[in-house]
């Protein structure tokens, strides 16, 4: 069973899986899926201020810390446990595309040549992680969720803004990949 777990598993598996995510908590009690919202519980459970965005029940949703704590848990379990010992299987054409944009592959998750604690104090690092952040975390805000929140759970109860939001991540994403990031990657 370990070893059938340590494979990678196809696309058709681990989507049905997270599908009937949507579903099974709707059924358990009429409870939406996203992450993002997480982050607000917690700010209202330890930081007690009189902040508007702050003042609500966050109790009735403590459901959504436990599934976010398990969630971390689940992702140390399987890197310290269930982890693939072998290299991570990149396309030639991928590797094609970010050596020509001077980035090494060393079949990591994230390219060490940019995703790394050396380059964290580098203007490089400010622009992937200080200014990727704030947009990350300023989009999440803007377009009231995350992208598993409207992508799986908004789409399937047929939510119009979330429709809205999926194109506009899914349209930044397309930006990002092909406009921005090799004109930032080769400023430095």
């Amino acid at each position: 069973m370990v070893e059938i777990i340590k494979q990678p598993w196809t696309w058709y598996v681990a989507g049905v899986l997270i599908g009937l995510t949507v579903p099974a908590l709707l059924l358990l009690g009429n409870k939406h899926f996203g992450v993002s919202s997480s982050l607000r519980h917690i700010c209202a459970a330890c930081m007690p201020s009189k902040i508007p965005f702050f003042q609500y029940d966050w109790k009735k949703e403590a459901w959504n810390l436990f599934f976010v704590a398990g969630m971390l848990l689940g992702g140390i379990v399987a890197t310290q446990f269930l982890s693939n010992p072998d290299p991570i299987q990149i396309s030639s054409q991928t590797v094609q595309d970010l050596q020509a944009l001077n980035i090494e592959v060393d079949h990591n998750l994230m390219p060490s040549s940019i995703f790394s604690f050396d380059n964290l104090f580098t203007m490089k690092g400010l622009i992937f992680f200080v200014l990727g952040g704030f947009l990350v975390g300023f989009g999440t805000r803007y377009a009231s969720g995350c992208t598993s929140g409207h992508t799986i759970m908004g789409l399937s109860n047929l939510q119009w803004p979330s429709l809205v939001a999926t194109c506009c991540f899914m349209i930044g994403g397309l930006a990002m990949t092909h406009l921005i990031f090799p004109w930032i990657v080769k400023l430095f």
